[in-house]
């Protein structure tokens, strides 16, 4: 990649997968390869804002307001996912696929009972109220998070080793050849198969019914005998198993996880869920997507000190020309 971005042609000689060696210039298909290696690259950052955009788009869903701590919870999900498997690194289970998976459910729950805690605690006192109450909250509590994971933790980074990292070669020709790890196909796996279990919950079960009946008018479901509080804390508790699993990526796939790391993060999966539409589950994995394809894209052929400002102007033309997102729908919501 950095000989294509530099044109630096290979060696004559240079060997390639099956034993082949480069006899001439450069193929005519490297840019398109190139491209493909975009591709696969913006996979695994998808599917981080992905999933941390369903967790913003099912709380905005149910109770009309932005849980700006969203980030945090994918902080502590990712804090929790690195000890984790730290712990069973030490153990010699790291790389099992058991292992791993004793790790997603652990933070997973952890941070779930964080999400369910925080509307018990905090946020049902401040539902419904006209002011701007609860975004205040919301913002109080990030900090508040942020700050009690430094002082309890330190300012120091968790690097777990990495898991189910061999290099695999896809395509190969003369000059390029397209690569990916083991892990990335693993992280997309995740994803659509989480995606596709909360798709079946949202779909088929009574959780789901109520959490629909919920969005569409609060007060007429309480009448019809819904518990609207439990289920906009079972949504907050599902928003942050979520959230926790889009941090089990970043600590196992990214590494240098610290109490800073949901912050931007945060902010950029926000962005995804009102590009695909806030309030739409669809949309915030459609958000995902097109984010990190930008990002990636970006990143491969322009500055990458820009991608952040390219992100975030992505957000505010969405605002300003179609502010309910490409999936998303304009429509009244009962209090």
């Amino acid at each position: 990649m950095l000989r294509v971005w530099a044109r630096i042609p290979p060696p004559r000689g240079e060997p390639l997968p099956g034993g082949r060696a480069v006899q001439s210039g450069p193929s005519p298909w490297v840019p398109a390869l190139y491209f493909m290696q975009q591709v696969v690259n913006a996979a695994t950052v998808s599917c981080v804002y992905g999933l941390l955009a369903i967790g913003y788009t099912l709380v905005y869903a149910i109770v009309g307001r932005i849980n700006l701590a969203m980030g945090e919870l994918t902080m502590t999900g990712a804090m929790m996912a690195a000890m984790a498997a730290s712990g069973l690194a030490m153990a010699g289970a790291g790389a099992l696929p058991l292992a791993l998976l004793v790790v997603l459910v652990i933070a997973m729950g952890f941070t779930a009972v964080q999400g369910w805690a925080m509307d018990r605690l905090l946020f049902r006192h401040v539902r419904g109220v006209g002011t701007h109450a609860p975004l205040i909250l919301a913002i109080g509590l990030a900090i508040a998070m942020q700050e009690g994971v430094r002082l309890l933790h330190g300012a120091r980074e968790w690097w777990p080793a990495p898991v189910y990292a061999t290099t695999r070669t896809l395509l190969a020709v003369p000059g390029f050849r397209v690569t990916a790890v083991t892990a990335q196909g693993v992280v997309v796996a995740l994803t659509l198969g989480l995606y596709a279990l909360l798709w079946w919950v949202m779909r088929r079960t009574a959780f789901g019914r109520a959490h629909r009946a919920c969005t569409d008018d609060a007060w007429a479901a309480a009448l019809m005998g819904l518990d609207v509080n439990r289920t906009v804390a079972l949504t907050f508790a599902i928003g942050g198993a979520c959230a926790a699993a889009a941090g089990t990526v970043i600590a196992l796939y990214y590494g240098g996880v610290n109490f800073f790391t949901g912050f931007l993060v945060g902010f950029k999966a926000l962005t995804a869920a009102v590009i695909g539409g806030i309030g739409s589950v669809p949309g915030a994995m459609l958000g995902g997507l097109l984010l990190g394809l930008v990002e990636t894209f970006w990143s491969g052929y322009f500055a990458i000190a820009y991608k952040d400002v390219v992100a975030f102007g992505l957000l505010a033309l969405f605002l300003i020309y179609r502010p309910h997102g490409l999936l998303g729908q304009a429509r009244s919501r009962g209090d």
